[in-house]
C-alpha cells in the first residue's frame, strides 16, 4: 500500500519510548563525560566553541547559522549532563 493510507494507518507514538530514549542518552552522556577527562573536554568545548563570537563583522550570514549549530551541540551536551545528574 502506498499513498495517504500509509499515513492514516501508522501506530501512535508512545511517549514513554521517547522519554526512555532521552533518559538513556542522558545517562550515556554522563558515563562518557562525567569523569575528570570528560569534564576537561567539556571545559575545552565551552572555551573553544561557546565563548567565541557567533559572527564576525563582514562574514556571511550562513557562518552565523553554522556557529550557532555548534553552540547548540555543546549546550545540548551540558543540558544532558545536568538532567542525568538529577536522575
Amino acid at each position: 500500500m502506498a499513498g495517504w493510507e500509509d499515513l492514516e494507518n501508522q501506530l501512535p507514538l508512545d511517549v514513554r519510548d521517547v522519554s526512555q530514549a532521552r533518559e538513556d542518552l542522558d545517562r550515556l552522556a554522563l558515563r562518557v563525560l562525567g569523569n575528570e577527562d570528560g569534564q576537561k573536554l567539556m571545559a575545552w568545548l565551552r572555551q573553544t566553541v561557546l565563548e567565541q563570537p557567533v559572527a564576525l563583522p563582514g562574514s556571511d550570514s550562513s557562518y552565523a547559522y553554522y556557529r550557532e549549530g555548534q553552540n547548540s551541540m555543546v549546550r545540548d551536551l551540558e543540558a544532558r549532563l545536568i538532567r542525568a545528574r538529577k536522575m
